[in-house]
């Protein structure tokens, strides 16, 4: 276990910002990472959770209080059950899983950040979420001071969001546990438009799981939602806001702005979520309200390559990534009426 006093948080996210931490505390080991969290809870300092990084947003002041990494490594496959350790990369264990032949996540290639906070936002890309797959998440409940076994059914998975995310000062995940698919080397049906259209089959037909895992990761770098430290796309937290899920009334005012701002025959996109809700696309509505890709003028701007990425050009503040957020956030109110919500968590600050 690794100590340092006065340390940069910044190299730890992949914005690339934000103040140090008075103590930062690298953990390797479940024991190491409980008993961090306890002694923390027992003297009342303020702990901020870190594992890849990939959706924090932290204050240019820092944080003042333990910073806890966690760093623990565990790559366990049974037949078709996997176990992860909080801290291995999500990416490689989605690659692993693929070499053996399995099918349940290898849409979910490429997402950036550790296995332990996938069951936290219920990540989800490409017609994939890891609420399908997931059957329990071993955790510390701080509540309890004591390890928990908890079962997806207890999970309260939603889109990108989850019991552990409601909940944030309860359970400190230590465990994630899979059941995945032997289709004989094939993918799980595919869902996701984009990714049958690129393969050139329909939706619900499966192609080999390595094939759908090296088409994901072609898209998401075209996108910019692969990691690259020479390219400043993927400085970012990936999408920085979740689709909006809209009421029957919601979404019926939002077609109709949307008609008086683009015209009658312009149809927005539109997904079921739910008996009486609909989703659209948060991206749509960005490059429709006139922040298209590159927009910006400042250090912190929109992706070259995707709307929905806000990025770090280098040198930028977190206050510069919030006015650029908060000027998007707005300026798609005013255009439609639908208020967009940050996905990546806020530490210090807020939009």
């Amino acid at each position: 276990m690794q100590e340092l006093h006065d340390a940069p948080l910044a190299p730890l996210t992949t914005f690339r910002l934000g103040g140090p931490a008075t103590r930062l505390v690298t953990a390797t080991t479940d024991d190491e990472v409980i008993a961090v969290v306890r002694e923390a809870d027992a003297s009342g300092t303020p702990l901020l959770i870190i594992g890849g990084g990939s959706n924090l947003v932290i204050s240019d002041k820092g944080f003042e209080g333990t910073a806890l990494r966690i760093a623990t490594t565990g790559f366990g496959l049974d037949g078709t059950r996997l176990e992860l350790a909080a801290g291995e990369n999500w990416s490689d264990a989605v690659a692993r899983t693929v070499e053996a032949g399995l099918a349940g996540i290898e849409c979910m290639a490429g997402v950036p950040g550790s296995a332990g906070a996938t069951p936290i936002q219920n990540v989800g890309a490409y017609g994939q979420e890891v609420s399908a797959t997931i059957t329990e998440v071993v955790a510390y409940d701080r509540r309890a001071d004591e390890v928990v076994t908890i079962p997806n059914a207890d999970c309260g998975f939603s889109y990108r969001h989850s019991r552990f995310k409601q909940d944030p000062t309860r359970f400190v995940v230590l465990r994630v546990r899979f059941e995945l698919e032997d289709a004989g080397g094939l993918s799980a049906p595919l869902k996701y438009p984009e990714t049958a259209r690129t393969l050139g089959v329909e939706a619900g037909e499966r192609v080999p799981a390595a094939t759908a895992r090296e088409t994901v990761l072609k898209l998401r770098a075209g996108k910019g939602m692969v990691l690259d430290a020479e390219d400043h796309d993927t400085w970012s937290a990936g999408s920085f806001f979740t689709n909006p899920i809209l009421t029957e009334a919601e979404h019926a005012a939002f077609l109709a702005r949307a008609a008086e701002r683009l015209g009658p025959d312009v149809t927005p996109p539109a997904y079921p979520a739910g008996d009486g809700f609909t989703k659209t696309s948060a991206a749509w509505l960005i490059d429709k309200a006139g922040f298209t890709k590159g927009y910006g003028a400042g250090p912190a701007r929109i992706s070259t390559k995707h709307t929905l990425a806000l990025t770090n050009r280098g040198g930028a503040t977190t206050e510069d990534l919030l006015a650029l957020a908060r000027e998007v956030r707005d300026g798609v109110f005013a255009a439609f009426g639908v208020t967009l919500v940050n996905e990546p968590v806020t530490v210090g600050v807020s939009l």
